[in-house]
């Protein structure tokens, strides 16, 4: 069905990352703390400072006087600072202090003399000198020199601490970062045993393990062992797993970077990160270096985009140039994954470099059980699970989507505070993985529920009657994902190759819902969008791509992909205005004519349609064995174990 989008649906997207503050930012900011900083410690030193009661400076001539009165008590000789302390005027009263200061170089007692102080009074005063140690003294003339170059120092030691981390970065822009897998640590080794199915695949990689462990057999005999090796494949399919595994085999240092991460605004940049992972590669041989995703700088060179300078073009030169410069005893092997081959430059996958392509293709069905064992090791299972029936319902799973169904499992399983995953909740994840969770809170009213499920019934009808059509296995109306409704049909067996004919019912299965709606309801509605959509690229596909139009003949109007240019794929049409009529003259036949075989069907087995959207609207799911009850009720006989195309196909509404 059509994609439905509810306002609660906008508000659950992805959360953003928080964004991160330029470094130049972050330098002012610091900048800026100091110095409010300082101007607080600054004030607050003056508010103290200034609150502090001073003593009052009197000159010596009146100290003099003072002591011939008898009002002194105590004098304190600090160098050529004094300290008064008078006599209290009442008994209980606080002594007054004050300061004052003597002659440089001359005794105290002389120059009260000179004052005419009798020395009966001055043998009143008690007369203290403190001596002062070289230290104190040293420390109290350059304290006012020391302590702000001392603040200035600590300024500025602060900043560069900031600015270190930028600096480093400069030195070390054109240094290449891979992620490096050490041998000797277990954890994180990947063997053969880890990685099921792709036998073919493994079979090739085992000489390159064989040469990395016992160089000198191939050498000794004259053989050159392959300069690279690229593993190509779909997406999930373990190109990066099996390029852990050799490593992990032959017990050697894996070298891991992504393309993208060569490719840099300055140029140069790129080849000088490719100097430094293959020198660093050497340093540690025997070795692997594996780049993941090798087309974001392996592209075909020369279409113009980015000019002479093109950053990419400058690394995909060195590449080639480290490749061919390999010597076979130094022992450091090269392998890249993509699973766009068709766009890779010619002087890459050529012999010398690139030399050895593996071609990983996704698991069939032993291989699906063998991976969901391995993704299960760490997983407690019921007694009711069978990973055959799960590897049966899976037909065009990779690896990838294998090992993300477990997980989903488990984690249905812990949401239901359990603690084994059981059969029913990998039947779940299955559906969960393919089309995405239940939308519980997507309530349909009476009429809509009544529309899906006729059109949900339509395309489950069409495939039961078609020949070759494969069979249904779940019907549903319970909105999941993007989708209000799914009717799922599986093969019996794993195919490599699909017919015209299977083609043309698949084309009729896909408008069963929509030719559903049109005679039940005389009306349709925007579900059969994705129908159209799927029905008319596959019918197109037929006519430009496969040569199975009678009309327009053998001959292929469309490549696999155009070329890259400003970030959109470009085909070049390579034929005529006339030729691109009879094209879409061709499609259209094509789609009236499966048009004609769903109305057919519809119309003569209206009762049976009526049935099975009665009993959706009732119970919302059917399993195969209840679809199938309804169809030998009405006289239609089930499909029997046929060879069929094995990837599964969900019509959605």
């Amino acid at each position: 069905m059509a994609e439905q989008k509810s306002p609660q649906q906008k508000k659950g997207g992805p959360r953003m990352p928080m964004p991160q503050m330029p470094q130049g930012d972050s330098f002012w900011v610091n900048l800026a703390s100091s110095v409010l900083v300082l101007m607080l410690l600054a004030g607050a030193y003056t508010y103290f400072v200034s609150d502090e009661k001073k003593p009052v400076d009197i000159p010596i001539s009146q100290l003099a006087a003072d002591i011939q009165a008898g009002t002194v008590s105590k004098v304190l000789v600090d160098g050529n600072d004094l300290t008064i302390t008078y006599v209290p005027e009442s008994e209980g009263a606080e002594a007054i202090e004050k300061v004052s200061k003597k002659e440089p170089d001359a005794a105290l007692s002389q120059t009260l003399t000179n004052y005419s102080v009798s020395k009966e009074a001055l043998d009143k005063v008690e007369v203290t000198i403190k001596r002062q140690s070289s230290w104190q003294f040293w420390l109290t003339a350059l304290a006012p020199f020391l302590v702000p170059l001392l603040l200035i120092a600590f300024f500025v030691w602060y900043l560069s601490r900031q600015v270190k981390g930028a600096g480093m970065q400069a030195f070390s822009f054109g240094q290449s970062r891979p992620k490096v897998t050490d041998p000797n640590d277990k954890g994180s080794r990947v063997t053969f045993k880890d990685v099921a199915g792709a036998k073919e695949a493994k079979i090739e990689l085992l000489e390159i393990v064989d040469f990395l462990k016992n160089p000198k057999k191939f050498l000794d005999i004259g053989a050159r062992i392959p300069k690279g090796i690229l593993l190509m494949g779909s997406a999930g399919t373990g190109k990066t797993l099996l390029a852990r595994a050799v490593a992990g085999e032959a017990g050697v240092p894996f070298f891991s970077i992504s393309g993208s991460e060569f490719v840099e605004m300055f140029v140069g940049v790129g080849a000088s990160r490719v100097r430094d992972l293959f020198l660093t590669a050497k340093r540690a041989a025997p070795a692997i270096i594996f780049v993941d995703e090798i087309d974001a700088v392996g592209r075909v060179r020369g279409t113009g985009v980015g000019g002479g300078n093109d950053e990419r073009e400058q690394t995909l030169n060195q590449i080639l140039v480290e490749m061919d410069g390999f010597e076979p005893n130094e022992k450091v092997i090269v392998m890249a994954a993509t699973n766009r081959p068709d766009v890779l430059d010619p002087a890459l996958v050529r012999p010398g470099r690139f030399d050895r392509r593996v071609m990983i293709d996704l698991p069939d069905r032993q291989d699906r059980v063998e991976i969901l064992h391995i993704h299960a090791r760490k997983k407690p299972l019921a007694e009711d699970v069978n990973l055959a029936v799960i590897a049966e319902r899976t037909p065009g799973f990779s690896g990838a989507d294998l090992a993300n169904l477990m997980n989903e499992a488990a984690i249905l399983a812990a949401r239901e505070n359990r603690k084994t995953v059981a059969q029913f909740d990998l039947i779940r994840s299955i559906e969960k993985v393919m089309l995405g969770p239940e939308r519980k809170t997507n309530v349909m009213n009476a009429r809509e529920k009544e529309i899906t499920a006729y059109h949900e019934a339509g395309h489950a009808l069409v495939a039961s009657v078609l020949p070759y059509a494969d069979p249904v296995h779940k019907i549903s109306i319970i909105s999941r994902g993007r989708a209000a409704g799914y009717t799922l049909k599986l093969p019996f067996e794993d195919k490599r190759m699909q017919s015209k004919k299977e083609f043309l019912d698949d084309i009729a299965m896909s408008l069963g819902g929509y030719v559903a709606e049109k005679e039940v309801f005389g009306d349709v509605t925007t579900g059969p969008s994705n129908d159209i959509q799927v029905l008319t690229n596959l019918a197109r596909n037929m006519v430009t791509r496969w040569g199975m139009s009678d009309k327009v003949g053998t001959i292929a109007l469309v490549g696999d992909g155009g070329r890259a240019m400003f970030g959109a794929g470009v085909d070049g049409r390579e034929y005529s205005e006339k030729v691109s009529g009879e094209i879409d003259a061709e499609v259209k036949h094509i789609i009236d004519g499966a048009y004609k075989k769903a109305h057919d069907i519809i119309t003569h087995q209206r009762k049976v349609l009526d049935a099975i959207a009665e009993r959706l609207v009732e119970v919302e799911t059917l399993e195969r064995e209840e679809f199938e009850t309804i169809l030998i009720a009405h006289g239609i006989t089930p499909k029997k174990k046929q060879d069929i195309e094995p990837k599964p196909v969900v019509v959605d509404f």
